[in-house]
């Protein structure tokens, strides 16, 4: 049986794929080749080598009709470059040299799905739905590209190299009149895609950042580790937002760990030998306690399968805003030379029946984060200071120690703070085990 991994978007470029192990031999035999149409390409080809009015590669040239002729199909579907290739095999594993963004292709412009976290592109105020308009691969005016009508391979190329070179973005966001450039150093990106925290006694926070080869047992032992430090939980809350995807099976067994039974996830192709299901097994699965999951728009792929078929089993509330929507399935085949092709071949459908396609996942309660204005309001409430003695010319000091700040250290303490979406959930999770632990009698 052909072995089948799952992949996200592009480590800078995002989806959910099946990576096919499979020799052009193993493919469905297709209806034969239009001869008319292929002599045209091949005397447009052999016109080029013979007149054009400079020597031409023909790897180049048949590189460039293959990159042509899956541009006319959907965004997602494309030519990979052997070198490329194997770059987004290492995508999988969570390493590679870059910005540590995830995009995608928006009314002709490169768009970002979302920033990794503590990735160079994070670090610089990169956000999900930022409109790439230019990439500068040596952070020079004069090296500047447009993306317009650019294919995603081709932006990621320009946006990664070796780390510690510098590459200069464009990026167009709502609300602001004109682009504005970010200069971003490139990184040795290695993520990791869980990291947890305890908010309070019996409440753990749990964030997946990507779907990686590791997140499930990661996740696992993150989960045990949370059960060691504070016994049984009151809730928890599973944090996908900014989360572009990642490989499918990851997605699957993630959501399993909350799951003893039923469907997860299902995809239909062209043809029956494209449907595929997955399904819910019990051995492992965590107790039933209350949880919240977070989502936002820069929620994709395998994050909305997650969320979607938690929501449809009614295993905990989706919470935040509504999620990206992007619910096709690509196959990366490998090719001959070592190269591959990305192809659309399926949409994937929750348990419901639903597809998330374009429709995208609705919370049960949005809830929408704080703007700049607002949270810029918190930050000057928690720095102002009250007017006392000590503000007084002249003013006695006190010999004793000043009291120490009670500026939060914890970063997660702080994050409470400016978080409206996680200061919600964490709401709904302790009112969820108040008013389960209430008495209620009838009345009289």
């Amino acid at each position: 049986m052909s072995k089948l991994r799952i992949v996200g978007t592009f480590a800078i470029a995002s989806g959910v794929a099946l990576f096919l192990f499979l020799g052009m031999g193993n493919l469905k035999s297709f209806a034969g080749p239009n001869y008319r149409e292929l002599a045209l390409l091949t005397n447009v080809l052999h016109l080029v080598q013979q007149h054009y009015v400079d020597d031409v590669d023909e790897h180049t040239l048949i590189e460039g009709a293959l990159k042509g002729m899956l541009d006319v199909l959907d965004p997602h579907t494309s030519y990979l470059s052997a070198d490329f290739y194997k770059e987004v095999q290492l995508d999988t594993k969570g390493e590679f040299e870059g910005l540590g963004i995830e995009i995608t292709k928006r009314d002709g412009f490169v768009m970002v799905v979302a920033p990794i976290d503590g990735t160079p592109a994070a670090k610089a105020g990169i956000k999900a739905k930022d409109e790439i308009v230019a990439v500068c691969p040596s952070a020079e005016d004069d090296s500047c590209v447009s993306t317009q009508d650019m294919n995603l391979l081709e932006a990621v190329k320009l946006m990664r190299g070796p780390r510690g070179t510098k590459v200069m973005i464009q990026i167009r966001r709502e609300g602001w009149t004109t682009p504005k450039p970010f200069v971003i150093k490139r990184a040795s990106i290695r993520v990791s895609s869980v990291r947890m925290s305890i908010l309070e006694p019996g409440l753990p926070y749990v964030r997946l950042s990507q779907f990686q080869e590791r997140t499930t047992r990661d996740l696992a032992a993150a989960l045990k580790q949370a059960h060691k430090e504070t016994g049984e939980f009151k809730g928890l809350v599973l944090d996908l937002r900014n989360n572009p995807g990642g490989l499918l099976e990851q997605a699957v067994r993630v959501t399993d760990l909350f799951l003893e039974e039923g469907m997860i996830v299902f995809s239909e192709g062209r043809d029956s030998g494209n449907h595929m299901e997955w399904h819910a097994k019990g051995e492992g699965t965590e107790p039933k306690y209350p949880m919240v999951v977070l989502v936002n728009g820069g929620s994709a792929s395998a994050s909305e399968i997650v969320a979607g078929a938690l929501q449809d089993h009614h295993r905990a509330l989706v919470l935040g805003s509504e999620t990206f929507g992007k619910g096709s399935v690509q196959t990366i085949i490998p090719l001959d030379d070592g190269s591959g092709l990305r192809l659309t071949t399926a949409l994937y459908y929750l348990p419901s029946g639903r597809s998330i396609q374009e429709v995208r996942i609705q919370p049960d309660v949005l809830i929408e984060p704080y703007t700049e204005a607002e949270l810029a309001a918190i930050e000057n409430e928690d720095q102002g200071e009250t007017f006392g003695e000590e503000h007084l010319a002249g003013h006695l000091e006190s010999k004793k120690a000043k009291p120490e700040s009670n500026e939060p250290n914890d970063p997660m303490a702080r994050q409470l703070e400016l978080d409206r979406q996680l200061i919600r959930a964490t709401e709904l999770l302790k009112s969820w085990n108040i008013f389960s632990n209430l008495e209620l009698g009838s009345g009289a």
